[in-house]
């Protein structure tokens, strides 16, 4: 942690707060992530090393606990205390300032299809599903040519990196910048789906439904209201 040697409260908290990759760990963490390799799976880049070493810190600090629970599946998770959770008025700040001022088209390497899965995944609104399993095969295009699978249900979502082998319900043929684009508010799906940048293979009723069955991300909103 690097001092500034300043008595002031905007270089105490830049002491606590300025390291490489904090901000984005309390960034998920306000988003309800807590378990140590689900932290890493939102963080690609990140060595575990270095995660284990910045959650140490922030628990020295008395912005997170740690808690452990033998009963669960992850026994070990992470919370924020109230100091930590106050910085969701500093996270807003940051989305707001940064979607006004530095949230331009992506670079080809910020275009990560693992990582979009992941997001995806976490923000499925299992209530607006069918009563049974959807199986939903993503082939992206453009910067990087990779497929995932979707298997969605109201009980569970999952991915696979590699053919379930289950009967496919829904194709969706997307540009990865578009669709990136699309999760974080700078395109509209229906923009997309008229230039061709996504394509829908369903039958009506899926391909009707499939955009309610996301909420997209939570960045979303400040990046439309910042390009009106």
């Amino acid at each position: 942690m690097y001092k500034y040697g300043q008595y002031c409260p905007i270089a105490k908290a830049v002491e606590i707060l300025g390291d490489r990759w904090t901000l984005l760990i309390v960034r998920d963490m306000l988003t309800g992530t807590h378990h140590f390799n689900d932290l890493e799976r939102g963080l690609p880049g990140i060595s575990r090393a270095l995660l284990s070493e910045r959650l140490r810190r922030l628990q020295r600090m008395g912005l997170v606990e740690k808690i452990n629970r033998p009963d669960q599946r992850q026994n070990t998770a992470y919370y924020l205390t109230e100091a930590g959770k106050e910085l969701n008025t500093v996270i807003n700040s940051l989305l707001i300032w940064g979607a006004t001022w530095a949230f331009e088209e992506p670079a080809e390497e910020e275009l990560d299809p693992v990582l979009l899965m992941w997001w995806i995944r976490g923000r499925v609104c299992t209530d607006q599903l069918p009563d049974r399993q959807i199986v939903v095969r993503f082939d992206f295009t453009g910067a990087k040519y990779e497929s995932f699978w979707l298997l969605l249900s109201k009980k569970d979502v999952s991915i696979c990196l590699t053919n379930p082998g289950f009967e496919l319900d829904v194709l969706v043929t997307a540009d990865l910048s578009a669709f990136f684009q699309i999760w974080l508010g700078r395109l509209t799906y229906h923009d997309a789906l008229r230039t061709g940048k996504v394509e829908i293979d369903a039958i009506p009723a899926l391909a009707k439904a499939f955009p309610t069955w996301f909420a997209y991300s939570l960045a979303a909103p400040a990046v439309r209201t910042a390009m009106v």
